[in-house]
């Protein structure tokens, strides 16, 4: 059985409305939105962004008569409401969140109801924060022989975690691993890493507000020592917190190259070189 169908009936012309896009922001700086994105938020007659994380984005982009308002105290009900209202009364009506909206983003949560009210909506990808972090910090997330897998996660914390993906056990996989709204856990996190076998010398990175102009933090450590750097500095809230082996390899003597580059590998672009 479909659980949201919409409320009118099946010989009824369903009211005229408009189409809700979730935009994602980006990380922080305004230049990261997609072009898409952007351009939607130009022609927006109602605007809902995600607190104080890409104000600065929908109002450089708003055209000047677009109702713009934050949900920062809104609950998922409030939400909802306010874009089931904005969508009878504008034809194009953007949700913009921080990041990428299918990434912690409550997108279905805030999806259903729409659709339940016949209202038709749209996803536009965004940058996530553990792409820029690794950016900012000038790092990589996979290297041939080293790291070949990334884990997007979290800290369990008011949010359980289900079964099987305690970060302990994806931190026994000692791949890359990306962990997102856990800036007040780093103590749990790095508990959780070595409960996982990873070394106290095991190379850390956490950083803070990735992208934002003038306000991005970069601190580098190691499992034994990234939890004081960090109190040092005073890392707060949007925070990226990385493990991986591949950290540092810009320094490292020596590197196993990509095969893709190899002039002895051969694909649809480029013959293999003869060797001498």
């Amino acid at each position: 059985m479909t659980l949201f169908q919409p409320k009118f009936g099946s010989d009824e012309t369903p009211p005229p409305t408009g189409k809700v896009w979730f935009v994602g922001a980006g990380p922080g700086d305004p230049d990261l939105i997609t072009v898409k994105g952007r351009k939607l938020l130009e022609q927006a007659g109602a605007i809902l962004y995600a607190g104080s994380l890409v104000d600065r984005t929908a109002a450089q982009y708003a055209p000047p008569d677009c109702e713009i308002s934050d949900s920062k105290g809104m609950t998922l009900d409030k939400i909802t409401d306010w874009l089931r209202e904005k969508a009878r009364r504008h034809a194009l009506v953007v949700r913009l969140q921080t990041g990428d909206p299918t990434l912690y983003g409550a997108l279905i949560e805030m999806t259903r109801p729409l659709t339940a009210d016949g209202i038709d909506w749209a996803v536009v990808p965004g940058v996530s924060s553990a792409m820029a972090a690794m950016a900012a910090a000038r790092e990589t997330m996979t290297l041939p022989e080293v790291a070949q897998t990334v884990i997007l996660t979290r800290t369990a914390g008011r949010t359980p975690m289900p079964e099987g993906e305690a970060l302990e056990s994806l931190a026994a996989h000692h791949c890359t691993l990306c962990i997102y709204l856990s800036a007040t856990l780093i103590a749990e996190a790095q508990q959780s890493l070595r409960l996982a076998g990873w070394r106290e010398d095991a190379p850390m990175l956490v950083v803070q507000k990735a992208s934002w102009p003038g306000e991005e933090k970069i601190v580098r450590g190691t499992l034994a020592d990234i939890g004081q750097k960090c109190e040092a500095e005073g890392i707060g809230s949007q925070t990226m917190i990385v493990a991986s082996p591949t950290l540092g390899a810009a320094g490292w003597e020596s590197l196993v190259h990509s095969k893709l580059y190899d002039p002895a590998f051969a694909h649809r672009f480029r013959r293999a070189a003869e060797t001498p």
